[in-house]
């Protein structure tokens, strides 16, 4: 039973009657926000001692492909912002007070590319930077963001991405940054930080978070906490990707239904169908897999040992696989839609624009992952530039 997903999909008309709403706001509606905090779905991965359900990570991914192919923004955001407590919950317990001590249904924003510098100060670091991507971040009160260590003349000391959390006083969203052609709704400003004291407790290092150490470290036994951090966000973002796929083949189908062609009904057209066939199954093949190496994963952390370099490099090999099979399947059924379907008023052009708009996320990106699969597989050493 996911009582969060059903929650959710008493409010599927509003889901798919928003999309074209919040493209046009440059971020997800307040309406559809309030549908996503009321339902608990950002709070499935956050722990329980902090209002959280603690829920099964596939769980999780299931809800937020629902909501994706319904509404592409609100599928995005879910998975991004969404899977942000998973990574807090292995952090410290004072951090975890300041955000959610209060309002357990805090949102906190990212993102995490190491392009801020911290200098050393007595108790913290002072933080300055500025960071493209923050998905959601209107409706956030927090940022994790990404950085790294200087000396006090700001030459970088530690190679290792720190993730610093930052409270929404202490920097300032660029709202005229986001113009872009793809997943407009998601509203992923730029965000600037300059001169922010971040006090020790609200730092994340990222090594032990990536090999699934950091919950035991923290002190949670819960196999979720134990699961890599990189296994559970990519799969976010791919679950989101996928979702844009079916809502493509979704509005695809629904207009042939009523289409008609040379061959008379477009449903009966030889050539619509040797299309959707492969096209759907490719996006069944792409959900089910994501789904099966998370129930895997999680299924090896509850026996009470770590996923392997091997284990996690196959895992983000299927996961980026999959995204892309999933684009090529949704990109194969536009094609074949007509001209009517370039109309801006028709979602499919939409779901279309996000789904390859969503394949440029670094997680996404496929090349360096299959690099780095076949470098581990092959007995050599990964690229220093690639976590999995």
């Amino acid at each position: 039973m996911n009582a969060v997903l059903d929650r959710v999909m008493e409010h599927a008309e509003l889901l798919e009657s928003d999309g074209p709403v919040s493209e046009e706001l440059g971020r997800v509606s307040d309406e559809v926000a309030a549908v996503l905090r009321e339902s608990g779905v950002i709070r499935m991965l956050q722990p329980r001692d902090f209002g959280g359900f603690e829920s099964h990570p596939t769980d999780f991914l299931r809800t937020a492909y629902e909501i994706g192919q319904r509404n592409g923004a609100a599928g995005w955001i879910t998975g991004v912002v969404g899977v942000h407590p998973h990574e807090l919950a292995q952090g410290d317990p004072r951090m975890q007070r300041e955000i959610w001590g209060e309002d357990p249904d805090t949102w906190v924003a990212s993102p995490y590319a190491p392009m801020g510098r911290a200098r050393p100060v007595e108790g913290g670091y002072v933080f300055n930077g500025r960071w493209p991507f923050s998905s959601g971040t209107d409706h956030c009160q927090w940022v994790m963001i990404g950085g790294l260590i200087t000396d006090q003349e700001g030459n970088v000391t530690d190679r290792e991405t720190i993730h610093f959390v930052i409270p929404r006083s202490d920097y300032e969203i660029l709202h005229e940054s986001w113009d872009v052609i793809g997943l407009r709704g998601t509203g992923s400003k730029d965000i600037v930080v300059k001169d922010a004291f971040v006090p020790e407790h609200r730092l994340i290092r990222t090594n032990p978070v990536t090999d699934g150490s950091a919950g035991s470290i923290a002190g949670r036994d819960a196999p979720l906490y134990s699961m890599p951090r990189n296994v559970v966000f990519s799969g976010a973002v791919t679950t989101a990707t996928i979702a844009l796929a079916q809502g493509t083949l979704a509005a695809y189908v629904k207009w042939t239904r009523e289409r008609s062609s040379r061959f008379g009904s477009a449903s009966r057209d030889p050539f619509q169908l040797s299309v959707l066939a492969p096209a759907a199954a490719d996006i069944d093949a792409s959900i089910g897999h994501v789904l099966h190496d998370m129930d895997r994963a999680f299924d090896i952390v509850s026996s009470g040992r770590l996923l392997t370099l091997s284990e996690r490099a196959e895992i983000r090999r299927n996961q980026v696989s999959a995204s892309h099979r999933a684009a090529a399947a949704a990109d194969e059924i536009f094609k074949v839609s007509g001209g009517s379907q370039l109309h801006a008023k028709n979602p499919m052009q939409r779901m279309w624009r996000d789904c390859q708009s969503a394949l440029h996320h670094v997680q996404n990106y496929a090349g360096p992952l299959y690099q780095a699969y076949g470098m581990n597989y092959f007995g050599g050493e990964m690229p220093a530039a690639v976590k999995v």
